[in-house]
């Protein structure tokens, strides 16, 4: 397959064609054309820029835009315009040939986002005579009154082949007899500033440009015409300028042709990390996250950072934005199925939750199905199965990837007989025990027993003469009322050399709901020592903790 996101320029770049002569590898990006441009002296062709009228609202996307929402706005209505009024009519050109980049054959034709904005380049016949070349004349069989200007410009095919796949084609294979000097380009009034820029970028390598809007527009015109060393100058302009969530949003929903080139991606993966970032705490931007737009959200919950209870919490949040965004029932499923079920990490979610999705209309059920099971699937794997499928995961959807929850997960193996019973199991990384102190505590999700929700929290406090920090685990029922459970509990944790569960500490409690029980210094050493480097309790950076609870009768 070609990569048209490559020129010959481009320092270690080959760009494969079908042409052996253009599978070469490249010279330097850095060589300065410039006092060749547009002079009679360094060229061998002439470049006819016919340029189209636009819409009457319509005007240059740079033009009175002085910031990126500016750009957003016009351009949006820039191209809704443009769609009602079809300035070029090619059945009007039966004599030219007309050349569209990647040009599909008409019966696989599948009509792009934004053909309004496809390039159209033609090959002229030679005028007569050497005054022609700024002829605003035409011998072609169409109606001209949409060309508002011509501009012609002298140019060198050599660099500006070597730069863009674009005009490679079209000098390589365009040109009907090799004594042809004459090209056009037809292109819209509003993309003439971007393209005489993007013309001038080909020959000096650098832009007279700096303002947002304009190096979008250059942006657009590079893409169109296949520069990559532009769209990547561009992008990396474009990163130098401080982010705003306007302008990262802009970034995300460019048309999915500029999303796709590698030049540009620099960009996009800035944007995401922005966003990300910035409303990583979504409870707190509430309102305003949930009117950004399906690329936001993309963004935002591809994060590991997400400052979450749980990934129930990032469930039910997926649910209440896409039921607002999307009314109607169909275009919902197709949302959730192929853009965000992939982007909630189920293997996470508590098996009550999971029985939700199941029954969840919202959900395709051939869906809901497949991602309950794979969860089920993971949970059910050992734990260094899970980590192996994490790792794996990592480079791609991140499905098996544990976020930074409020609320840690657990593990959690249930009895029934002889007795009602639950083994709990809970890991905490010592970064997450680092920030604990002085005084912070931690929770893990709820688990059931007995019908009833408990929990574990771990904190960070002083001991009980308050003469130093100390690490506690507490055990809480979550129901507040009038019910009481009378529990026996034991709490044990590996210690080395043996990495072995040792008991630390035994009790038992009648719990009415809201109280937690626990041990103010379960392993009876300060938070220096149990801290400390040497530690018996941190076996590879991981604190490996356990609760078992039994209903007392």
């Amino acid at each position: 397959m070609k990569d048209f996101n490559s020129d010959l320029f481009d320092p270690g770049m080959v760009m494969d064609s079908s042409s052996s002569d253009y599978s070469r590898s490249a010279s330097s990006s850095d060589a300065d054309f410039g006092f060749a441009f547009n002079d009679s002296n360094f060229s061998d062709r002439i470049l006819r820029i016919e340029i189209m009228g636009d819409p009457v609202e319509a005007r240059p996307d740079s033009e009175g835009c002085t910031t990126i929402a500016d750009w957003a706005r016009h351009r949006k209505r820039r191209r809704e315009d443009i769609k009602k009024d079809n300035v070029v009519d090619l059945t009007l050109l039966p004599d030219e040939q007309i050349l569209n980049e990647n040009q599909p054959d008409m019966d696989d034709f599948v009509p792009s986002e934004n053909q309004d904005e496809d390039a159209v380049a033609m090959v002229e016949e030679p005028p007569s005579g050497d005054e022609a070349a700024n002829s605003n004349d035409s011998n072609w069989n169409m109606d001209c009154s949409a060309v508002v200007r011509v501009r012609t410009l002298h140019i060198s095919s050599p660099i500006l082949a070597a730069k863009s796949p674009f005009f490679y084609k079209l000098f390589s294979n365009g040109m009907r007899e090799s004594e042809q000097r004459h090209v056009t380009l037809r292109i819209n009034a509003s993309e003439e500033a971007a393209l005489m820029e993007l013309l001038n970028f080909m020959y000096s390598n650098t832009l007279s440009i700096t303002s947002p809007p304009a190096l979008l527009d250059v942006l657009m015109a590079a893409d169109k015409f296949e520069v990559a060393s532009c769209m990547r100058y561009c992008s990396r302009l474009l990163r130098n300028i401080p982010m705003t969530p306007e302008s990262a949003l802009l970034y995300l929903e460019l048309p999915s042709s500029v999303l796709m080139a590698d030049a540009v991606q620099p960009l996009t993966d800035a944007a995401k990390q922005y966003l990300a970032s910035r409303y990583k705490d979504i409870t707190k931007f509430q309102e305003e996250v949930m009117g950004l737009p399906l690329a936001g959200i993309e963004a935002i919950l591809s994060s590991d950072e997400l400052q979450v209870a749980s990934e129930d919490a990032v469930y039910d949040f997926v649910l209440k934005w896409v039921r607002t965004q999307y009314p109607k029932l169909e275009e919902r499923r197709e949302v959730l199925g192929t853009r965000l079920a992939r982007l909630i990490r189920f293997p996470y979610m508590t098996c009550r939750k999971l029985k939700k999705v199941l029954t969840c209309n919202d959900f395709d059920h051939d869906v809901a199905s497949k991602l309950v099971l794979e969860a089920l699937f993971f949970k059910a794997e050992a734990p260094h199965r899970q980590r192996i499928l994490a790792a794996e995961s990592a480079s791609f959807n991140r499905l098996f990837v544990e976020r930074a929850y409020k609320y840690r997960p657990v593990k959690v193996v249930e009895f029934e007989l002889p007795r009602q019973q639950c083994v709990v199991y809970l890991d905490l990384k010592r970064e997450e025990c680092t920030n604990l102190f002085p005084s912070g505590r931690v929770y893990s999700q709820a688990f059931h027993l007995g019908g009833q929700g408990f929990f574990l929290s771990a904190h960070c406090n002083m001991d009980q003469q308050s003469s130093f920090h100390c690490f506690g685990l507490f055990l809480g029922m979550q129901e507040k009322g009038s019910v009481s459970f009378a529990v026996d509990y034991e709490f044990a944790a590996r210690s080395r050399p043996t990495e072995e569960f040792v008991s630390k500490y035994k009790g038992n409690y009648v719990f009415t709901g809201g109280k937690a029980v626990g041990y103010r210094n379960l392993f009876a050493i300060p938070w220096t020592t149990f801290m400390a480097e040497d530690s018996l309790y941190f076996i590879n950076g991981v604190l490996h903790l356990r609760a078992e609870l039994t209903i007392r009768h």
